[in-house]
């Protein structure tokens, strides 16, 4: 049971001026910022990172918004972060996340979601080592 998890605010949080009200929110429902960085991701970047959906109908899309603007990913710390982090986002489409997720309050759309949260313990841990080398990551707090 891990106690992180990544999160990455996408450019759609950043180009509405969300960045804030995202933040707060995260760190209402308990979690600990233990890194965090602005960055403007390539494609090739994009690609590695979201390997895993290659080959699916969203993928090329996908590869252009995360590349289309400056994001924010984060390493996130509480107990359980995984699966608290996944409720307190909600669905990736925001028509069927409840009520005062994330998801519900911001998101536009499917695609345009305001927010990536891991999905398993196990792409959390390689997701946050594709962004973060440990020493950029507060082990005390």
């Amino acid at each position: 049971m891990s106690n992180k998890t990544l999160a990455i605010l996408k450019p759609d949080c950043l180009n509405r001026n969300l960045t804030g009200k995202a933040i707060d929110f995260i760190l209402d429902k308990g979690f600990k910022i233990k890194a965090m960085k602005l960055m403007n991701l390539t494609k090739v970047e994009v690609e590695g990172f979201y390997a895993i959906h290659k080959g699916k109908p969203f993928y090329d899309e996908l590869i252009e918004y995360m590349s289309s603007g400056p994001c924010i990913p984060m390493v996130l710390e509480k107990e359980n972060a995984v699966e608290n982090f996944r409720e307190v986002i909600g669905a990736t489409d925001p028509r069927e996340a409840a009520e005062n997720t994330l998801r519900s309050l911001y998101a536009k759309s499917t695609q345009r979601n305001t927010v990536h949260g891991s999905d398993s313990e196990e792409n959390a841990q390689k997701e946050i080592a594709f962004f973060f080398p440990l020493k950029e990551i507060i082990t005390c707090q």
